[in-house]
């Protein structure tokens, strides 16, 4: 009986180096001829979402200035004593 679960997750630990040169020589054999496709697809996906966070800060301090006007009171200036007596004589 394992008491220990940290025991059994020991077992399962990064690769080495020698692990991981012989992970990239199947990686080579199995994709080889398939490798510049590759990277030319992630480079294009990564160029567009660098794209889409770029115009995405452009919307948002382009929308910012309308969205406080919007938050804020309308400007509603309260009558000076000079205006109200002016107001009042008016009318």
């Amino acid at each position: 009986m394992i008491t220990n679960p940290s025991s059994v997750l020991a077992f399962f630990s990064l690769p080495g180096g020698t692990e991981w040169i012989v992970i990239l020589i199947i990686g080579l054999l199995l994709f080889g001829r398939r490798l510049p496709e590759v990277g030319k697809s992630i480079g294009q996906g990564i160029k567009e979402f660098k794209k889409g966070l770029k115009e995405t800060e452009d919307d948002v301090k382009r929308e910012e200035p309308a969205r406080r006007a919007a938050a804020l009171p309308h400007e509603q200036t309260m009558p000076t004593p000079e205006k109200t007596g002016e107001q009042s004589q008016a009318r």
